[in-house]
């Protein structure tokens, strides 16, 4: 597996609005994205960067700043978290990227389609944290 990338200190971290690719980053004009993946069966999450599988992450990085709880981070506007879930699409399950998506019976990667990654995690809110 190859070393982790820093994320630049200006990138932010985004809520996606979708427990699936919870967290998206625009870097430099391209897309990173943590899919969130069945811990402790899988590692707890991993990185694409324009939707190429750079690693897995058990932990945050040392070399990024520290994930906040996605309820205080700025939200992803309509066109980007659109923009998100169609780059991302059939990569929900982990293994998915390799082409052998995980069918584990202690898992929950069956469920975690394209449709179930495009509903929204929690009513919808504004970048100021309102519902």
């Amino acid at each position: 597996m190859i070393p982790l990338p820093a994320l630049p200190p200006e990138a932010t971290w985004r809520d996606t609005g979708t427990g699936v690719f919870c967290y998206a980053a625009r870097v430099e004009g391209r897309w990173w994205v943590l899919r969130l993946n069945d811990f402790p069966e899988h590692p707890l999450y991993t990185l694409f960067i324009d939707a190429q599988v750079i690693g897995d992450v058990d932990d945050d990085p040392a070399v990024w700043q520290q994930l906040p709880p996605s309820a205080t981070l700025p939200v992803l506007g309509t066109p980007e978290r659109a923009e998100v879930l169609h780059l991302m699409a059939g990569l929900g399950p982990y293994g998915a990227e390799t082409g052998t998506p995980c069918t584990g019976d202690y898992c929950t990667c069956t469920i975690l389609t394209d449709e179930y990654a495009a509903r929204p995690n929690t009513p919808p809110r504004t970048s100021a944290g309102q519902h």
